[in-house]
């Protein structure tokens, strides 16, 4: 079954294909160009049925296939490896085994709700990659790190200087929100949107909404959409701000770290000018937004953004123009465009490979165009590519906050959804936040209530990517490679 970005279409207009042509079906259409977005595990008579969600960014166009309940299915990994984390949750979640999977493991410690029986693993206890030889040694790291960063753990597997492999294992944030979200919406479920990834409230925000606003056929007011589209770009712009900072601070330049510190907190200030929380909760709500801006607050935000433009652009010039810096980030921790392809990178990590992926091109919001903020893209794929595109990006960015402030259409601000939500439906909401692509899906019950509710948030496709970034590296260009990165633990663990 196929449609468009923000379009809802009947749960019963995907056929029900058995575990065979279901594995084929995807295959194919990876092997045309189609991404996985989400896989999932759906509920239905009989059992639990695999849902995936692929998408097409040549033409923004959506695929929803379905496989009939079975314990077991042939896995996609060998021959399609962005399917990996995504088999090994569902495993993890409806105890559906992925046969010939090369290595099956949790992804969040959660254990098998479908079998309360079994007990829950203790997060980070399990089997770890082993490396042999004279020159063999492993370095593990974390959960508990030497700064105040979310928990994970890192496991170097090395010969001699370089590290041949990292493995990564994560979890310890799990808080169950996908499970809270069955059976929604209700006064909860925009409070979970905000505080999925907490550095990424108006992306996932913004997700939720196009979502509902698909499932209500609600038409969003010019004037809301461009306000929540400028939150958008503020939130982008603190944390590439932040990045660069930190980025620069791992390399020992501290000029464009300190300025950066205080730059990300102008950022997220405009935020609070809008609407009164620095990380935009509050904002947006299916429908719009609700806050508006008078005249006044326009000029202020004009004005701020201009000497924070001038700002940010300091700064990240001091950042390039030194040479130590640009010996430490050139060459370290690439990536090939063909490798990222294969395991479904995407946001900045993507485009510093080459790859065109943005959800704002691919999949633009009603009213938004594809057009408005130019995709920025590099080639060479390690941290110097991560880093200039975000510099890149910043420019963009402010350039489409001062045209859209500049020309914020008159109206209304939002259009409250009608009634409740329809049942047996599927709907796809899809943002280009700072991190990369965010990705929610959900199935409505018969009852017009969340059957199922799927958030892919960017993190999940990229965290192997920084595992492969530091192949052939040393252990001391991980701070810089995952500053590169810069991905979410809670955003992964949900």
């Amino acid at each position: 079954m196929e449609f468009p970005h923000c379009q809802a279409v009947p749960l019963a207009g995907a056929a029900v294909l058995p575990p065979v042509l279901f594995r084929r079906e995807i295959l194919a259409r990876v092997d045309a160009g189609w991404r996985m977005l989400a896989l999932f595990g759906l509920p239905c008579p009989g059992g639990v049925g695999l849902c995936c969600l692929l998408g097409r960014d040549a033409d923004g166009r959506l695929a929803f296939l379905r496989q009939v309940p079975a314990e077991s299915y042939p896995s996609l990994t060998p021959d399609c490896p962005q399917a990996h984390l995504f088999e090994r949750e569902v495993h993890e979640q409806w105890g559906i085994v992925p046969q010939g999977h090369p290595w099956l493991k949790p992804v969040r410690f959660t254990g098998c709700p479908a079998r309360p029986e079994e007990p829950r693993p203790a997060p980070g206890v399990t089997d770890h990659f082993r490396l042999r030889g004279e020159e063999a040694h492993e370095v593990a790291v974390g959960p508990v790190h030497a700064g105040i960063i979310e928990p994970g753990h890192f496991r170097f597997q090395c010969s001699g200087e370089d590290v041949y492999h990292l493995e990564i294992s994560l979890g310890f944030q799990h808080r169950g929100i996908e499970a809270r979200l069955i059976g929604g919406p209700d006064k909860r479920t925009i409070h979970f949107m905000e505080t999925l990834a907490g550095d990424t409230t108006i992306g996932h925000s913004l997700a939720h909404a196009a979502l509902v606003e698909a499932l209500t056929e609600t038409a969003v007011p010019a004037r809301g959409r461009a306000i929540a589209r400028i939150a958008l770009e503020l939130e982008r712009l603190a944390n590439h701000t932040g990045d660069l900072g930190a980025m620069a601070g791992d390399v020992g330049y501290q000029p464009t770290m300190a300025y950066c510190g205080r730059i990300r907190g102008d950022f997220l200030n405009l935020t609070g000018l809008v609407c009164g929380n620095r990380f935009g909760r509050g904002l947006v709500r299916p429908g719009g937004v609700a806050f508006d801006l008078d005249k006044p607050t326009i000029r202020e935000l004009l004005s701020r953004l201009e000497l924070t433009r001038r700002a940010a652009f300091g700064a990240a010039e001091l950042l390039f123009l030194s040479s130590t810096t640009l010996a430490r980030f050139e060459g370290t921790g690439r990536v090939s465009a063909e490798t990222a392809r294969e395991i479904g990178l995407v946001g900045p990590p993507a485009r510093a490979c080459g790859l065109p992926r943005d959800a704002r091109h691919a999949f633009p919001l009603p009213g938004a165009g594809p057009k408005d903020i130019p995709m920025q893209l590099h080639d060479f794929g390690g941290v110097y590519a991560r880093a200039l595109v975000r510099r890149l990006e910043m420019e963009a960015s402010l350039d489409f906050i001062h045209d859209a402030l500049i020309g914020l259409p008159e109206g209304p601000v939002r259009q409250l959804p009608a009634g409740g939500l329809p049942g047996g439906m599927v709907a796809v909401g899809l943002t280009e936040g700072w991190r990369g692509e965010i990705c929610h899906v959900a199935v409505t019950g018969d009852d017009g209530r969340f059957a199922a509710y799927k958030v892919v948030d960017p993190s999940f496709h990229n965290w192997f990517g920084l595992a492969v970034a530091l192949r052939g590296q040393q252990i001391s260009d991980f701070p810089l490679c995952n500053k590169s990165f810069n991905l979410s633990y809670c955003g992964h663990d949900l």
